[in-house]
């Protein structure tokens, strides 16, 4: 019997377990601070059980975020006579779960105002910096600044230093211009860009770089096709 012993199900389990080690019933209840008529008691399975646990399975199937509540209510309007703390324990029996909501990803905004979060489509198209910390053996915090291609999933720079202020993300992100991209125009052109972005990303706290609005931006005024 694996995790918490937090229900009379798992407590009669592990008694059960550890009848067959050798214990007794009544230290076994004691042990695992169980009732001995409830280690007793022999549960009644109504005739409609394995109907309505199918029933519940397919609803919650169709409606992936509905709780045992809500289900309780599409089976009433389906003809089900049934209380919600019976679906409840077959929802518990049959290990049935609500997925949890993701976070939203941070959004990627292009210059133009558009709320449109663009895609990377090849490589060298949408760039992204994020920040991780950690502590040294000293106590003392360090900082990675990390620089990925989002379309090949390629590292292209980690900067490590104990602050990193927004002339080190310029730096950064100029060295991966200049080592990554062939256009020297281009490279000017989205250098100094991408400096305008990052003096106000960093106005805003936000750790998210723009470089595919950057970089789509710099294309256009270059007329220059995509590397």
């Amino acid at each position: 019997c694996t995790g918490k012993l937090l229900s009379p199900e798992r407590r009669r389990f592990a008694v059960e377990h550890a009848q067959q080690c050798g214990a007794s019933e009544r230290n076994a209840c004691q042990l695992v601070h169980q009732p001995r008529g409830t280690q007793r008691y022999q549960p009644t399975q109504r005739n409609d059980e394995d109907a309505l646990t199918r029933a519940i399975i397919a609803l919650a199937s169709q409606y992936g975020r509905y709780g045992y509540r809500r289900i309780t209510i599409k089976l009433r309007e389906a003809g089900w006579d049934v209380g919600k703390d019976r679906v409840e324990r077959i929802w518990r029996r049959e290990g049935l779960k609500v997925p949890q909501k993701q976070k939203p990803r941070g959004r990627l905004w292009l210059n133009d105002g558009s709320c449109v979060r663009l895609r990377p489509e090849r490589l060298n198209h949408v760039w992204s910096y994020d920040f991780v910390s950690t502590f040294t053996h000293d106590g003392r915090t360090v900082r990675m600044l990390n620089l990925i291609d989002e379309y090949t999933r390629e590292c292209l720079a980690i900067h490590v230093q104990r602050r990193i202020n927004s002339n080190h993300v310029i730096e950064v992100l100029a060295d991966a211009m200049i080592e990554t991209l062939t256009d020297t125009d281009l490279r000017q052109e989205m250098i100094a860009a991408a400096r305008d972005r990052v003096n106000r990303d960093f106005n805003n706290r936000s750790l998210i770089g723009d470089l595919a609005g950057l970089y789509t931006l710099a294309l256009q005024e270059n007329n220059a096709k995509p590397i």
